[in-house]
């Protein structure tokens, strides 16, 4: 593993941490070992809520996800730790209601820069990722296009930061 300094820490956040986070999570990773780049940015996710704590992901946000070749049955649900302020560089929400509860519980001298995820992919002209938890395969289909596409440019956008070339 390379020096942890030099890696960028990536956290997605959604309510439950079962269906948006974790597809975006599953993405990102893959997108981020497609480009070489796996030792130097770690992901994870998260919920605001603990309903789900443990669990795996919605049987639509797998499904999603099989049908585009991508695994997301090891990934289980957990929530939102004080301490994710200070682990991770970017928290990114996957919607305004969960940005907001993000910025309340974060701390005054938080380490992690918090913003909405999909605002990365201005061409998208959406801000929030939809719910699809309890909707049908269309809804969970949205939900990963819309990741996909926040995914390339995120990505981009930390290549151009590249801590891990100084």
């Amino acid at each position: 593993m390379a020096n942890r300094e030099r890696c960028i820490r990536v956290l997605f956040v959604c309510l439950g941490n079962i269906c948006r986070s974790p597809t975006a999570e599953g993405v990102f990773r893959s997108k981020v070992a497609q480009a070489g780049l796996a030792e130097h940015i770690l992901i994870d996710s998260c919920g605001t809520g603990d309903w789900h704590v443990g669990q795996p992901p919605d049987p639509g946000a797998r499904r999603a996800a099989a049908d585009r070749g991508l695994s997301l049955d090891d990934l289980r649900a957990r929530q939102l730790d004080d301490s994710d302020f200070e682990r991770f560089d970017w928290i990114l929400a996957m919607d305004s209601a969960n940005l907001r509860d993000i910025k309340r519980r974060s701390p005054p001298h938080a380490r992690a820069r918090i913003a909405l995820f999909l605002p990365f992919a201005p061409r998208l002209d959406v801000t929030d990722v939809p719910d699809p938890y309890g909707e049908g395969n269309e809804a969970f289909d949205q939900v990963y296009a819309l990741v996909d596409q926040a995914s390339d440019a995120f990505l981009n956008e930390l290549q151009r930061m590249a801590p891990w070339q100084a």
